[in-house]
């Protein structure tokens, strides 16, 4: 899929909900194999079975290098990729940079408050931003599939920036 591509339309709530659960339910899958190597099955249903360094490093900093690692090389995460839809630089249509990414990764937790407004606002935008993608000037792309608004870009992918 190629972002300069007429036939793209941005990604909607419902899509991105789903491709948003598939990710967590994945995640969760990984982080439960993780703490089943490091620890092995004697912790199973107890809370407090799990202390120290190893789990903190799976439980806190696993999903946000996976997901990095997804967008950076792929631009997008499984779930994305299950709905056929991407991220990109909402200015250009071109891949976004590894600091947009992050920005955008910072941004889940604004979108969070209050009340996950951040993921809603998906439902209320024009081009489907939530407050994530805003921050980071980024916007979720897939083939269209039926009658959504035409994504469109400030400037062509080839103009050097001004």
């Amino acid at each position: 899929m190629t972002p300069a591509d007429s036939d793209l339309v941005y990604a909607g709530f419902w899509q991105r909900f789903g491709a948003s659960f598939l990710d967590g339910v994945l995640i969760y899958l990984v982080l439960i194999i993780f703490l089943l190597v490091v620890y092995g099955t004697g912790g199973i249903g107890d809370p407090e079975a799990y202390p120290g360094i190893a789990s903190m490093l799976v439980l806190y900093a696993l999903p946000p290098a996976l997901i990095m690692t997804f967008w950076i090389k792929k631009s997008a995460t499984p779930g994305k990729m299950a709905i056929a839809a991407i991220i990109v630089d909402a200015r250009t249509g071109g891949k976004p940079t590894t600091k947009q990414f992050l920005i955008r990764y910072l941004g889940y937790g604004l979108s969070t408050l209050p009340c996950f407004l951040g993921y809603l606002w998906v439902v209320f935008d024009a081009r489907k931003q939530s407050w994530h993608d805003k921050l980071a000037d980024t916007v979720v792309v897939r083939r269209k599939a039926g009658m959504s608004e035409q994504v469109r870009f400030e400037k062509p992918l080839n103009e050097p920036a001004g």
